[in-house]
This record gives C-alpha cells, structure tokens and sequence, in this order.
C-alpha cells in the first residue's frame, strides 16, 4: 500500500533545478527549510557556485537531508585522455556527495561525445552508440570501484530516448537493470537506479521492471509531468497534475516495490523558471500532496 502524501509534504524533497533560475542555491535552501521541505537535491554547479563546505554546514544548520546529488556520468570521450578526465571528475563528484551526506550520486551517463551540450559546434566524434554503451559501462564499473571504497551508491538514470544522442544512452528502465545486474550482481546496495516519472511513464515494461528493481536497486525517485503538447523537449516539463502520467499509479509501483524515499520534484521549465520561487515551492507542496 503506497503512502498517504495528503496531508503532509514530509516526503517531499526539491531538486534544485526546479528554482535554479530565481535563486542560488544557499537561498533555496533557506526558502526550502523555512516551508519544512526536509530534502533537497543539487546540482554540482550550484554547490560550486556557494561553496561544498559552506553548503555542507548550511544543510547540517537546517537539518536538511539529501535525496541524492546531480550529477555524476558524461563517460563517453573521443580519446583515452577524454575517458580519463571523465573517471576523474566522476571521482569528485563522488567526493562531494560524500561531503554533503547524499545517499547517492545520480549518474546521466552521458552518449555520442560532440554532441553534449556546451561542446563545440558541428558533427559527433563519433556516432556508434555501441561503442557509447560500451565506454559508459566500462565508465560506471570505473567509478563503482571507488565508489565502493568510500562508501556512495551510484544511480544511473535512464533518459527517454528522445536525448540518447547527447545525454545518456541508457534510455529504459531496463537497461539500467542489465548494467546494474552485470556491475553488481550481488545486489549490495552500491549501484542502483534514479527513477524519473518524466523519462520513463511512457515504457511498456515499467511495471515488470521496477518490480525487478525493487528496493535494493530503486535508490531516487523523481517526479514531474508530461504536458501534451509538449513546447520544448528538455525544458517544458510540467508541475505534478498538469500533464498525463499517472504519477498515483507510478508511486503505487514503486512503493509496492520497497521504496520508502522522497518523492523528488524535478521540473525543468521555462514557464515555472519565470514565476516567482515563492509560488513555484508553494505550488510542489500543494500537487505533492494532491497529485504525486
């Protein structure tokens, strides 16, 4: 039986996207404790934009947990020199998360090296998703070594398919499933999956597949909606209960599962980046409780 969200937000958490253009990050903490959201997400550049010892002691000061940290992955390269830089910045990552007491960092994995955004203009490096596939596997189990030593789980998030060229070539639920199943099949709890409503409702198998996943592996959970039509492809996501996934059914499945975590907003919008942070906070609280 999945959790009653109706009249409390306690299992509400923020990812720092969703205020990313009205605040920086040490104001959106502060106008995240002061509505009692509990958890928050961030992103790396935010955390760098602040500083990761000041945010570290402004979250222990609130008493603010993490839901996870974004992001880890971006493993494909060109060259031997683009791997390594990638296993290296994926290592501070992990770093940070630990400094910050995240219960895990989210991997987008990254796909054809060229087309990644802020690379620079024209053609791929390449286009083989094969050998993208491979450089990511080879990327994560890099990773998970180290990761594995110090102690921070991995996700990897499946991406709808529609950003497989320069975001993340792990596009299904399923997918992740069969790296995670390969890289550890012990199921220890060091590498699992981030469950995004946005990039996964549409998916025929869902349902077989998070079963499969279940707790052990069902490390975030992130929510949002899918409006029809959809303006832009990365940045009109909609709030909680403006679109068409059964986001009620969606968090039944996941809980009957064994997750037990926040429900972590994520919405990329230009419409609700150009509303007051205010409302934008108060409206996750109102759809957490009404729609998620």
């Amino acid at each position: 039986m999945s959790r009653d969200f109706s009249d409390s937000h306690q299992w509400l958490s923020i990812n720092t996207a969703t205020v990313r253009k009205q605040w920086p990050l040490d104001r959106i903490i502060d106008e995240c404790a002061r509505r009692e959201i509990r958890a928050i997400s961030p992103w790396r550049d935010q955390v760098a934009a602040v500083g990761l010892e000041a945010t570290a002691r402004q979250l222990r000061a609130h008493g603010m947990q993490l839901s996870g940290y974004c992001r880890g992955g971006f493993y494909p390269a060109a060259d031997a020199a683009g791997l390594q830089a990638a296993l290296d910045d994926n290592r501070r990552a992990i770093d940070e998360a630990r400094t910050l007491g995240a219960p895990c960092l989210v991997l987008v994995v990254g796909s054809l090296p060229g087309t990644t955004p802020g690379a620079l203009a024209g053609q791929p490096v390449y286009t083989s998703l094969a050998r993208a596939r491979a450089e990511v596997r080879d990327g994560i189990a890099a990773s998970l070594d180290y990761a594995r030593q110090v102690g921070m789980p991995l996700a990897i998030e499946p991406l709808h398919p529609m950003q497989a060229a320069e975001r993340a070539c792990i596009n299904t639920l399923e997918q992740a499933l069969d790296l995670c199943d390969e890289l550890d099949p012990d199921r220890s709890g060091a590498l699992g999956v981030a469950l995004d409503a946005y990039h996964v409702w549409w998916d025929p198998k869902l349902q077989q597949q998070i079963e499969r996943a279940g707790a052990q592996r069902l490390l975030a959970y992130h929510v949002c909606d899918w409006l029809v039509p959809t303006r832009d492809l990365l940045n009109d996501r909609g709030m909680m209960g403006d679109g068409v996934i059964e986001l009620k059914a969606l968090r039944a499945a996941v809980e009957a599962a064994g997750y037990r975590g926040f429900a972590e907003v994520e919405i990329f919008s230009e419409h609700w980046w150009q509303q007051p942070g205010e409302r934008v906070l108060d409206t996750c609280i109102e759809r957490h409780r009404s729609a998620v």
